[in-house]
């Protein structure tokens, strides 16, 4: 029983995580009608700027939010930079530069961070929640990142739904040439789009760095595991991104605690198979009309 239950918070929090970056991509999906595929090294290239910040002793909160800001800095010029020219045409080629975006990235981090592994300090403490005589696999850095991801799904969720550049943000999106008419000036909107998916990105990054042993590549798996989450709750829906991040998180933990560890991308896949055979649109997503 003991094993259950620390499996389950440990595939909470996880899934926390997945559920962070699944956000950043719901958010750009929603703002900008594109998948980015370099969310995750957007987010891992702000997590070593966030070290080397922590590494001249700078104030940790400090280094906290300057990540963000550069998160956001960084989103808003690769729109300016690399998609925006694309507008107008295929919709394959945004995709495309993302996922050069993705190698681009990685190979900076590389060669300007190193390729060795680095560590990244809590902002608490990690070690397990004592409750009497036992101690379970929940520390207080594991309800940080619970608190960080329900305010941010809450934030997308609200700017969304609730105000009016949200709507801007969906109409410039899927409308472009009507929001024009209308007097939104899209270009402005797809760019803070991007800038505010990157800081989504950038939270889920530095969430991560402290549980594991980072390096220019720590992010790969992560976004994998976060697309699965977004696609089982659906690519436009803030709260299908955390319904989708649990399910994959406590999904992947039952499977490496009672199967094994190397088994758990093929829960992954498993999880992308049934939601995509069942309900491709996703869980938490309206189906498309169709036209007959």
């Amino acid at each position: 029983m003991s094993l259950f239950i620390n499996l389950t918070l440990n595939g909470i929090t996880n899934g926390m995580i997945f559920a962070a970056v699944a956000l950043g991509l719901v958010f750009i999906w929603r703002a900008t009608h594109i998948v980015n595929f370099s969310q995750g090294s957007m987010a891992m290239f702000t997590t070593y700027i966030a070290v080397t910040l922590l590494d001249r002793h700078i104030n940790y909160w400090l280094v906290f939010a300057a990540a963000l800001v550069a998160g956001l800095v960084m989103g808003g010029v690769i729109e300016v930079v690399l998609i925006r020219p694309l507008r107008g045409k295929h919709a394959l080629n945004p995709v495309i530069v993302t996922l050069g975006l993705f190698i681009l990235l990685e190979g900076l981090a590389g060669s300007i961070f190193g390729v060795g592994n680095r560590s990244f300090p809590p902002a608490f403490s990690q070690a397990g929640l004592t409750f009497g005589h036992s101690t379970i696999a929940f520390s207080h850095f594991d309800l940080f990142i619970l608190a960080a991801v329900v305010i941010l799904m809450l934030g997308t969720l609200v700017l969304f739904r609730a105000t009016n550049m949200g709507l801007r943000m969906r109409a410039a999106a899927f409308a472009p040439e009507v929001a024009r008419l209308l007097g939104v000036r899209v270009g402005r909107i797809l760019t803070l789009g991007w800038a505010l998916a990157a800081v989504a990105g950038s939270l889920a990054g530095l969430l991560v760095a402290p549980t594991v042993s980072f390096s220019p590549n720590f992010m790969d798996l992560i976004l994998v595991y976060a697309f699965t989450a977004a696609v089982v709750g659906g690519l436009d829906s803030p709260v299908g991104a955390l319904v989708g991040g649990l399910v994959t998180g406590l999904s992947l933990s039952y499977v490496g605690g009672y199967l094994g560890s190397s088994l758990e991308p093929l829960g992954a896949l498993a999880i992308l198979m049934v939601v995509l055979s069942a309900r491709p649109e996703g869980i938490f997503s309206r189906p498309a009309p169709r036209r007959v």
